[in-house]
């Protein structure tokens, strides 16, 4: 089994890189861990005060779950994946039944964060991009499939998302064996990512 964890920004182009990987293998050999299902359940705290939470502080995620249900994966073991809602802000009663794969691909901002979890991994990678760049994804995304405002997703992306980035996210940087700048725009670097993979599982190129 080769476990990697792929961490960056908002808006760096995490998805892109890892849609790209799971297109050019077969769907049978690799199996998708999204961080964002990991976030701890907020079921307990009054519906007003869950608008505050900060989704980019690591105190958010159920971290030991996660390592947990890596753990089992890795003993061959199937697991029930959590699913999040970011409507309530709370896990929701249904879950994804995940059978044990080759691959194993961990996607997050704070992917890299959790020393625990690093120490599972095989291979380490941080997705980079200019900050102008992640801002305008951001705010594209956010306004398109979320109706925020411009205004509203650049007073939160002021407020919590650049000081979170500086403080958590870019310094997991140090801990990534490949970095791919631009995001999903490199694919040479996808290219050079999915051959690595390609040689785990014997695949001709």
């Amino acid at each position: 089994m080769l476990i990697i964890g792929i961490a960056g920004g908002t808006g760096s182009g995490k998805s892109t890189v890892v849609k790209k990987i799971i297109e050019n293998l077969p769907q049978d050999e690799i199996v998708l861990l999204p961080q964002d299902s990991y976030y701890k359940d907020n079921g307990h705290v009054p519906v007003e005060e869950r608008q505050s939470i900060n989704f980019d502080h690591p105190d958010a995620f159920d971290w030991p779950l996660l390592s947990q249900q890596v753990a089992m994966l890795q003993a061959g073991k199937s697991i029930e994946q959590p699913t999040y809602s970011y409507l309530t802000c709370t896990r929701q009663p249904e879950t994804i039944h995940i059978e044990p794969r080759d691959i194993v691909l961990i996607e997050g901002i704070l992917a890299l964060a959790d020393p625990d979890l690093r120490k599972s991994m095989d291979l380490k990678v941080f997705v980079d991009a200019d900050p102008d760049e992640r801002l305008i994804r951001v705010i594209q995304r956010d306004v398109i499939e979320r109706g925020r405002s411009a205004e509203a997703v650049m007073e939160r992306y002021v407020r919590v998302l650049k000081p979170m980035h500086q403080q958590f996210i870019e310094p997991c940087k140090r801990y990534a064996d490949l970095i791919i700048p631009e995001g999903g725009n490199n694919q040479v670097a996808i290219d050079i990512l999915t051959m690595y993979i390609r040689r785990h599982l014997e695949l001709p190129r």
